[in-house]
């Protein structure tokens, strides 16, 4: 079965930036510290890589996330989802408007201009095909940013949430919890690395908070 499943790197303080990103600046001041786990040599946290990776069939990012790991100095052979491992799956991309031009190519892009809600039906569809195709369950994957997976929270696109809790404050940054939706979760997993615990909820039930409480802006 397919599911749709949120995979971030977060603080702490439940940032899933530093402070201060932008261009140049992809995951804020101090934010590396949050990915240190999937570019170890830790045999534990490469299986963890290896394995989501495995299960991809279709992954959604935003625009602004786009423009990063398509940008100058954004992935490439050796840096970005899936490199060195199984292959890359098809990603499926939430913008107001396509890109005049795409520098990665080689990549399977999918542009959506329909809201979020659309864009998970279309990875769903991919994965599923892609599932048909290998025969075995594949997932898809909602790889941020932290706002498009804090919109996926809010309105219960989220079936399986997958957070990588790196040991560090941040102070500040963009925040993975708005604070308008509360969730009731499962834990299926926990795993200790040297670099991050890795952690697997279920989501079962979400309830809007009230009206009067103010999303959250900031760590």
């Amino acid at each position: 079965m397919t599911r749709i499943i949120a995979d971030i790197s977060i603080s702490l303080d439940g940032c899933v930036t530093g402070p201060d990103p932008g261009p140049g600046n992809g995951l804020g001041t101090g934010g590396e510290a949050l990915h240190t786990w999937a570019f170890s040599d830790d045999p534990e946290e490469r299986r963890i890589v290896r394995e989501t990776t495995a299960r991809s069939g279709a992954v959604v990012l935003g625009r602004r996330l786009f423009d990063l790991v398509d940008g100058p100095g954004g992935w490439d052979d050796t840096v970005g989802y899936g490199a060195a491992e199984v292959g890359r799956p098809p990603f499926v991309v939430v913008t107001a408007s396509p890109p005049a031009s795409v520098r990665l190519t080689n990549l399977d892009w999918t542009f959506v201009t329909t809201g979020l809600p659309d864009a998970v039906t279309a990875a769903r569809e991919r994965a599923e095909a892609a599932s048909a195709d290998r025969g075995r369950d594949l997932d898809v994957v909602l790889m941020g940013g932290g706002a498009l997976i804090g919109s996926a929270l809010d309105a219960g696109l989220v079936e399986m949430l997958s957070l990588h809790l790196a040991p560090v404050v941040l102070g500040s940054g963009t925040p993975l919890f708005t604070g308008r939706t509360q969730h009731t979760l499962v834990r299926r997993s926990a795993n200790p690395t040297p670099n991050a615990t890795h952690l697997l909820y279920e989501l079962l039930r979400r309830t809007r908070s009230s009206t009067n409480t103010p999303p959250r802006t900031a760590c």
